[in-house]
């Protein structure tokens, strides 16, 4: 059983930044698993927002967020990021990690094997 544990949500206002962190429980091979960023507004489907490869060589980002959102990872540290910048009032969701055997179908939740329990990001306007 994998253990993702996001942090770093909270309320910022529009413009502004924040950075999410997904913390790997100690004993996983965290450089074997692809991973991924979904979130999820209040009242709609579950949306992929990026992932990034094993390596962290190779990253792949919804066209939402392209351009203001960064996914990096330290696999020495078993950690994923999330950087997210020019915040705006659609990105408020609950922000998900996820992690997977394989990079490939990246875009598609139900292929993800193990999930966090979310985090919470709200940008006011």
């Amino acid at each position: 059983q994998v253990q993702l544990v996001e942090s770093g949500g909270g309320l910022v206002q529009a413009g502004g930044s924040l950075r999410l962190s997904c913390a790997a429980a100690s004993g996983l091979s965290f450089s074997f698993y692809a991973m991924a960023w979904f979130r999820q507004a209040p009242g709609k489907e579950r949306e992929f927002v990026g992932a990034i490869s094993r390596s962290g060589g190779n990253t792949y980002y919804a066209d939402s967020v392209k351009g203001r959102f960064t996914i990096s990872r330290d696999n020495a540290e078993k950690k994923v990021y999330l950087q997210m910048n020019s915040l705006n009032t659609e990105d408020t969701a609950v922000y998900y990690c996820a992690a997977k055997f394989s990079y490939s179908d990246t875009t598609a939740g139900k292929t993800y094997d193990y999930w966090g329990q979310g985090t919470q990001v709200t940008v006011s306007s």
